[in-house]
């Protein structure tokens, strides 16, 4: 293979980054409150069947095409959007708990290893639940937009590594051989 790296294997990772991708762009804007009149709460529809019923299936379909990375993200994330969106919202506690738990196993994905992409989509969303989280516990709505736009953030990243895979777009930035100034004989 040449300079790119695989943005995932197959059409399940494919499906699985675009509902993740989607998903997390609409929670992130919703969060940030940067369009008018569109909120978090709004997310939750697109949360319950996108990110939950639809990443879980694909997570089934590639744990089934025995690539255990994206198999076990896919199912593991569409438990949480799915539980996210038919839970009651109870107290800013128990979503600042359950936001602390997300952002963990978010944290065990990105350390699972997986592709370049697949690794920054998974740390960015760690730490835009780690940052939600934390804005549930101390009610800060700046820490709350923050987290948001963390969101959109691994919501983008994971939209263009399904989207790089589909167009074959680079997935990585090329190396240099040497440092700047140095040459390279051969």
């Amino acid at each position: 293979m040449d300079n790119d790296v695989s943005a995932g294997s197959g059409s399940t990772s494919v499906v699985g980054r675009l509902a993740l991708g989607i998903t997390l762009l609409a929670f992130g804007l919703g969060t940030t409150g940067v369009i008018d009149g569109v909120s978090t709460s709004d997310a939750v529809t697109l949360a319950h069947y996108v990110g939950g019923v639809a990443l879980f299936l694909v997570g089934l379909l590639a744990l089934r095409d025995r690539d255990s990375v994206s198999g076990t993200g896919f199912v593991a994330l569409g438990a949480l959007w799915f539980t996210w969106a038919v839970s009651g919202h109870g107290s800013a506690h128990a979503a600042g708990l359950f936001l602390l738990l997300f952002a963990l196993v978010a944290l065990t994905l990105t350390l699972a290893g997986g592709d370049t992409l697949g690794q920054a989509v998974h740390g960015l969303l760690f730490l835009a639940m780690l940052v939600l989280a934390v804005a549930q516990f101390a009610d800060s709505s700046v820490l709350t937009k923050a987290g948001g736009w963390v969101a959109v953030a691994s919501g983008a990243v994971a939209w263009y590594a399904a989207t790089a895979a589909v167009a074959h777009w680079p997935t990585v930035l090329p190396r240099r051989a040497a440092g700047r100034g140095v040459t390279a004989t051969g």
